[in-house]
């Protein structure tokens, strides 16, 4: 099991010295990768909550922590299919030549009907869009020459150079059993959102094997990565209505242990997100690091 953290991105306490303090920590606790996420738009009057409220671009963040890391992978989950591939193609290229080839791309299908209403492009046939999408990045961090004519994207003959030695490992997202079914014929991997049912992983697992098998491809070469929503609370505390635990909230002791559980349902990366906690991104940027740093050092891979 392989596990990460996700660098404040959200909020208050998401400053540059603090990204680089948490990163910094993380590689020497030996943590295998950072992680950020992308939030575009917050429309006014939306209920989405203080998560969304204020995001860094997660490119940038990562170009950014690029040159104050040295070894520890960087993973953005996930960039929406609003953006054009081939521009995306380039920061991403660029990214991980500078990076020493540490990227892992996610790609997502994205929810916010006001997102795509802002970069021009539909909201309906977003499953289509997002094959046709993976397609011509793929090919345009890949191949010499990149030529596509497609149903939503038109690139002519053309080089798309310097391209890296080797592409970053491209990951989709999505819970639908179509999303799920997309990631295992075309993707490197899988990875969970925000609002993933982690106590019912295990058959989105299954299903994401199940269609990679069917693709001829190797099912156990796949990288399925749970986004973990982590929020540390004392012994005893409930967050759910009915009185129970959701998995990785609670002690320090009960998160260990429901990683250990994530990896025994099929899951072979989990990274802690405290980005999701609305206590973190609300909080003081002094208390907010404080947590942070401790979680940190108490969910260590070698804790």
């Amino acid at each position: 099991m392989r596990i990460g953290f996700a660098v404040p991105q959200s909020g208050p306490w998401a400053t540059p010295a603090n990204m680089r303090r948490i990163a910094a920590r993380a590689e020497r606790l030996g943590y295998a990768e950072l992680w950020t996420f992308q939030r575009v738009l917050y429309p006014v009057g939306h209920p989405m909550g203080p998560v969304y409220r204020s995001v860094h671009d997660p490119v940038v963040t990562l170009s950014y922590l690029a040159g104050v890391t040295e070894t520890i992978r960087l993973g953005v989950a996930v960039i929406n299919a609003y953006v054009q591939p081939v521009v995306l193609a380039k920061q991403l290229a660029s990214l991980q030549i500078v990076s020493g080839g540490r990227l892992t791309a996610g790609l997502g299908l994205g929810w916010l009907r006001e997102e795509f209403e802002a970069a021009g492009v539909g909201f309906e046939r977003r499953g289509r869009r997002v094959e046709e999408f993976t397609q011509v990045l793929r090919e345009a961090l890949t191949e010499d020459v990149i030529e596509h004519s497609g149903e939503f994207y038109r690139v002519p003959a053309s080089h798309l150079d310097p391209r890296p030695e080797h592409a970053p490992p491209i990951l989709l997202g999505g819970a639908a059993e179509p999303a799920l079914r997309r990631a295992g014929r075309l993707a490197d991997g899988w990875i969970s959102s925000s609002r993933e049912d982690l106590a019912g992983i295990a058959p989105r697992v299954a299903v994401i094997k199940e269609a990679a098998r069917e693709a001829g491809r190797d099912p156990e070469a796949l990288r399925l990565v749970c986004r973990g929503v982590t929020r540390v609370r004392p012994a005893g505390a409930r967050e759910e209505a009915d009185g129970g635990r959701s998995p990785l909230t609670g002690t320090y002791e009960e998160i260990r242990r429901d990683v250990d559980d994530l990896m025994a349902r099929g899951v072979t990366e989990v990274f802690h997100d405290l980005n999701f906690d609305p206590e973190i991104v609300t909080a003081e940027p002094e208390e907010a690091m404080r947590r942070a740093e401790e979680a940190l050092e108490a969910l260590a891979p070698n804790a």
